[in-house]
């Protein structure tokens, strides 16, 4: 799957990482798909948490290597 945005908040720690998540997401259109990559730990259970409850889904979440995350994510709702 092709994502039709891409977010690199590597470096980012809480609330950063769900802020700029959020903002990325508004950004696109309902049906549209968002990848995050990140490397915040706490952030791999917050983001996909928050976004289910924006009413988003979740396509994906995977580790890529030792340090680093990608989240994939699906707009179902316009903000």
């Amino acid at each position: 799957m092709q994502p039709d945005k891409r977010l690199n908040i590597k470096g980012e720690i809480c609330p950063y990482t769900l802020v700029k998540s959020k903002l990325a997401m508004e950004d696109l259109d309902v049906g549209e798909v968002l990848e995050i990559l990140l490397d915040y730990p706490e952030a791999i259970n917050s983001i996909p948490k928050a976004m289910q409850n924006y009413g988003h889904t979740v396509l994906n979440v995977e580790k890529i290597n030792d340090t680093d995350w990608v989240i994939i994510i699906r707009k179902e709702v316009k903000d």
